[in-house]
């Protein structure tokens, strides 16, 4: 599939399932809240998406220099944007990475710190999003019993908090058990007859060489440079702090009170969730899932303004300008060649 063809199709998702919930939502009493919406609160959410940006950046600087490179802020800022590209044309918005990857090598970062770079950001993202979860049990364990639905969602992620946890010491401390673990599985995939037998040596070397670069670009995060990686995650603590905070502002913006922890709680699984979602850049589940977690602090007749309005200030502007930095740098046909070059090296990796 295109890189337009995709892109197509994600405009097309979101339209529906805009159309879709507002559709079932909205009535006459809608726009009579929506008259005395405050715009100081609405600015005020514009400004923290534009300041969460800038932490997304930073922290792309960070991470950086803590690998030994040096980015500036202009070069880290299109980084950030063309993520939001790459992740809205991709299931389970995968495809940030490749073009992540693309400009920081562009900018003088070689591939395997580009590699390094990237996956640290996000998994600094993901466990920071699920460590949310924890500190919610404690301070929110009423508002979880009273949803049957959090409390199998609050499963889920610890679940995933303590085998994710687990494989990444491992994987820093003992990597060498993480290549017996790789191996053992692809000879398994072999047995299953779902990897071919001539193709097991080449995806069991791929594996190999991606453990070693990994582990030798995390040796780096910890050695010299430990006080940049360590700022790149306090930077992650604020940054993400700061996105979660645009859900209650336009909560608040709409006239109603929300409690802090409870809305965090339930926006960080939603966003958790999100990641896993198979839909281009989690069209669709992000729209529908915005309006039931918006339907847990507003009547109904506002969840689905309220859930379009968060996607369209968080989400849909950093697309647009992402788009905006693909197309300038790259064109359409850029664009397609890094998502070629991409789905080559998957396929070379099982060769």
């Amino acid at each position: 599939m295109t890189v337009r063809k995709s892109f197509t199709i994600f405009i097309c998702i979101v339209i529906v399932s805009i159309v879709s919930v507002l559709f079932l939502s909205i009535d006459s009493a809608t726009f009579d809240v929506l008259e005395n919406t405050n715009p100081m609160l609405l600015s005020l959410a514009i400004l923290l998406v534009v300041l969460g940006w800038f932490l997304d950046a930073c922290k792309f600087i960070f991470l950086a220099r803590a690998a030994g490179e040096y980015l500036s802020l202009r070069q880290t800022i299109s980084v950030v944007w063309i993520n939001y590209f790459g992740s809205a044309i991709t299931p389970m918005q995968s495809g940030g990475g490749p073009f992540q990857i693309y400009l920081l090598y562009k900018y003088g970062v070689s591939v395997g710190k580009s590699i390094a770079i990237t996956l640290v950001r996000t998994l600094q993202v993901i466990f920071l999003l699920a460590l949310v979860i924890p500190f919610s049990i404690v301070s929110e364990a009423e508002f979880i019993e009273r949803h049957a639905m959090l409390k199998w969602f609050v499963v889920y992620v610890l679940v995933f908090i303590v085998l994710a946890s687990f494989i990444l010491v491992i994987s820093i401390v003992r990597p060498q058990w993480i290549k017996r673990w790789s191996n053992g599985f692809l000879v398994r995939m072999k047995r299953l007859g779902i990897l071919k037998p001539k193709l097991l040596l080449g995806a069991a070397r791929w594996a190999n060489r991606e453990i070693d670069n990994y582990s030798t670009n995390i040796r780096l995060f910890r050695s010299t440079g430990r006080y940049w990686f360590m700022l790149s995650v306090l930077t992650a603590v604020v940054h993400l702090w700061i996105y979660l905070s645009i859900m209650p502002c336009l909560i608040m913006a709409a006239g109603f009170n929300v409690e802090y922890m409870q809305c965090m709680l339930a926006e960080s699984l939603l966003l958790f969730l999100l990641y896993f979602v198979p839909t281009l850049g989690g069209s669709g589940a992000a729209e529908g899932g915005a309006a039931a977690v918006f339907g847990l602090f507003v009547p109904w007749n506002l969840a689905g303004v309220m859930a379009v309005a968060w996607r369209l200030v968080s989400e849909y502007s950093g697309i647009a300008l992402g788009t905006v930095i693909a197309i300038r740098m790259l064109g359409w046909g850029g664009a397609e060649e890094v998502m070629k070059e991409e789905t080559e090296r998957l396929e070379d990796a099982s060769q």
